[in-house]
């Protein structure tokens, strides 16, 4: 009984999504034959090489062979025109960005290689504030990261190219993410799915038919992370079911556990037999026992599959979960390691580390160690249940992996990794001499002192992440967040002064904020990025979800829920009214403009109306608050 686990299209580029690596370890740990394919990676170098932009400019041909150039999209525009330079760039700058062929960077770091498209406008706009906007990034001798920043822009182009000429569904990271996400009715995906193939399809169908005949299996595992992913998966599965309908096919992942909870549309069992919530270990192996007519399908766990053509959901409660201590090291065997590509997607240090560099995933622990975040889906397993491995433990499973990959980068994924295994680990790192280079998420707890920052630091700790959220004492005090802004303050300065990069996760419109409430916090980001407390945010407008407390006790945060009236399909993300009057799109254009400018340098003494499009409430605390605070 053989499993083949697949990432489908898209995920990052630079790394593998964990979730194939941690399955795989864990079913060979228990005796069972496991492969793993990673489709995103594979699918991309497929279209971004000389036979792929072939294929594309020939499709482009067909579809605006009527258009005028004046009609032309952009991107599209610039690839006929200077498809030579293309066509013969797209494969060189792919090997420069996989780090095979470092030298190539001279030539693309004097602007005279790549064919330079609509994503390099974004240059342009910079250089009128910062003028020559690269030097100032890297100076004359940051010739690689220089280099890396244009390659990237020209991967965006080609990607853009794809989107606008031959797949409407094609993005980079995703891939037909607005057919799945927070959907409540399967009509659009069936809808595509039953349509003529897909350009990205075609390739997708090359790739599998390489796995089957490499693999043979008699399982095949799809993981599902993000909404972005399930077209893919679902392509996956058609293929399947028309070529080799003995296959088994599984669904699974974040998507699956958070929006398909309720799932009743028996139509998406037409390209999958199972689907299975929460932790893939223990679902995986009673499904493995029941294909072997080891256990009968009402013993399954957390697993929907069809009965007389109608959804059933069988949870055999009386199998526990596999502790995290046991569920083995992830293996990156089967992987193309050496075929990733590091990214430079902005000219920030701390922003840039999510797409640069290929990172070992480990998580310290399972769950949230806090698990009380109101906004968050603390209903479900993977927040709500928290059991810790141990430093030991994890020291080991670092240990194996960088004897297996030769790579010393780690990003632990946790929700919240817990502050005593951290130390615990750090220590140890130390006392055995372990070199490693690793970042990861945290909450802005007062239990992170300088001391300890210093601690983590020693130990090879680059750079963290943690929620700032709306970074107002009173709203953080309603979404039971834990923290309040000064002592945010505090302990991401000592991360800073240990020379740690931090990140902090921003949101906005949360139930009863206030448009005051919101320039405030502006306020507050303007005056902890000027001090260094932190280099790098995000601002995300908030969604309720059914399965976090404002979700579940809406009338708790003043809010009225509006769920749709049938969801058979997705259900996740729930619409509400709030009758504090905010323009919250409004906002939010604002609060991503400024902090855009303030992730590059630059903009801090700009009055906080200049970041609006009509007059706003302006804060009434001092430009000194935050410098105060830390005195």
């Amino acid at each position: 009984m053989k499993t083949l686990f697949l990432t489908p299209p898209m995920t990052q580029l630079n790394t593998a999504y964990p979730a194939t690596a941690y399955l795989t370890g864990f079913l060979r740990q228990e005796g069972y034959e496991a492969a793993q394919r990673d489709l995103a990676i594979e699918l991309l170098l497929t279209l971004l090489s000389q036979q792929g932009l072939q294929a594309i400019l020939e499709r482009i041909e067909d579809n605006f062979a009527d258009t005028e150039d004046a009609d032309l999209p952009d991107s599209i525009y610039h690839f006929f025109t200077h498809y030579e330079l293309y066509h013969t760039r797209v494969e060189p700058t792919i090997r420069f960005l996989q780090g095979k062929d470092p030298s190539l960077a001279i030539r693309i770091a004097l602007r005279s290689f790549l064919p330079e498209g609509p994503k390099f406008s974004s240059l342009s706009d910079m250089e009128e504030t910062v003028g020559d906007v690269l030097n100032w990034a890297f100076g004359d001798l940051g010739t690689q990261d220089k280099a890396k920043y244009l390659a990237t822009l020209f991967i965006d182009d080609l990607v853009d190219i794809i989107h606008d000429g031959v797949d409407p569904y094609f993005e980079i990271s995703r891939y037909g993410e607005k057919l799945a996400a927070s959907n409540p009715s399967f009509d659009d995906l069936y809808a595509v799915l039953q349509d003529e193939l897909t350009f990205s399809e075609q390739g997708i169908r090359q790739l599998l038919d390489r796995y089957l005949a490499d693999e043979a299996p008699d399982l095949v595992a799809i993981t599902v992370p993000f909404p972005g992913n399930m077209l893919g998966a679902l392509q996956i599965g058609k293929y399947l079911k028309e070529i080799a309908p003995h296959i088994k096919i599984a669904l699974g992942g974040g998507y699956v556990n958070t929006e398909l909870r309720s799932l009743t549309d028996a139509r998406v069992f037409e390209y999958c037999d199972y689907i299975l919530l929460d932790d893939g270990e223990r679902p995986l192996l009673s499904l493995l026992e029941h294909l072997k007519h080891q256990r009968p399908i009402d013993e399954l766990v957390r697993t929907f599959h069809l009965d007389n053509n109608e959804v059933v959901y069988t949870n055999n409660n009386t199998l526990a979960d596999i502790p995290h201590k046991d569920v083995g090291t992830p293996t990156y065997d089967g992987l193309p390691l050496d075929d990733y590509l590091s990214l430079c997607e902005m000219l920030n240090a701390m922003h840039r580390i999510w797409s640069d560099g290929r990172w070992n995933k480990l998580t310290i622990a399972h769950g949230c160690y806090w698990s009380k975040c109101s906004f968050c889906d603390v209903s479900l397993d993977y927040i709500g249940r928290y059991d810790e491995a141990g430093a030991d433990i994890i020291i080991d499973r670092i240990e194996t992996l960088i004897a297996e990959t030769g790579q010393t980068g780690f990003h632990f994924v946790d929700e919240a990794a817990p502050p005593k295994v951290l130390f615990a680990m750090a220590e140890k790192l130390i006392e055995k001499g372990i070199t490693i280079t690793w970042w990861g998420n945290i909450r802005f707890e007062k239990t992170f002192t300088p001391e300890k920052c210093q601690l983590l630091a020693d130990s090879g700790c680059i750079a963290i992440s943690g929620g700032l959220e709306v970074a107002s004492d009173r709203l953080l005090a309603l979404m039971k967040k834990g923290v309040t802004v000064q002592q945010v303050a505090k302990v991401t300065r000592g991360f800073a002064d240990a020379g740690i990069l931090v990140h902090a996760y921003l949101m906005y419109g949360f139930p009863t904020q206030t448009e005051a409430e919101t320039v405030l916090s502006l306020e507050y980001v303007r005056q902890l990025m000027q001090n260094n407390c932190f280099q790098s945010a995000y601002w995300h407008r908030f969604s309720a979800t059914i399965h976090s407390p404002v979700g579940l006790q809406p009338q708790e945060y003043s809010i009225v829920l509006q769920p749709p009236k049938q969801a058979t399909f997705a259900n996740n993300d729930v619409m509400f009214v709030d009758n504090t009057e905010v323009d919250h799109d409004m906002l939010g254009r604002g609060l991503k403009k400024a902090l855009y400018n303030y992730m590059h340098g630059i903009g801090f003494d700009e009055p906080l109306s200049f970041w609006f499009e009509q007059e706003v409430e302006l804060p009434l605390i001092g430009s000194d608050f935050i410098a105060r605070s830390l005195q």
